[in-house]
């Protein structure tokens, strides 16, 4: 998106948009995703104004959201 970012790049931000978010959420993240600093989530975390669960998994990458344990919980 480059830097710095600038406002046209509120609009489609998760961020922004968090509070928006209805129903049961359950956030997951792997701390070595090469393509998303994990600190991208936790600042979608901080913004969220409701209940949610959060799920770090260590070791894990991009499709963590996909795997056996994630999908368990």
């Amino acid at each position: 998106m480059g830097w710095p970012l600038g406002p046209q790049d509120d609009e489609p931000s998760n961020v922004s948009n968090a509070h928006k978010l209805q129903g049961k959420l359950l956030r997951t993240v792997g701390d070595v995703d090469h393509n998303g600093h994990p600190a991208s989530t936790l600042e979608v975390v901080n913004a969220l104004t409701n209940v949610f669960d959060l799920l770090v998994v260590p070791g894990g990458g991009r499709s963590i959201g996909k795997s056996p344990y994630a999908a368990r919980r």
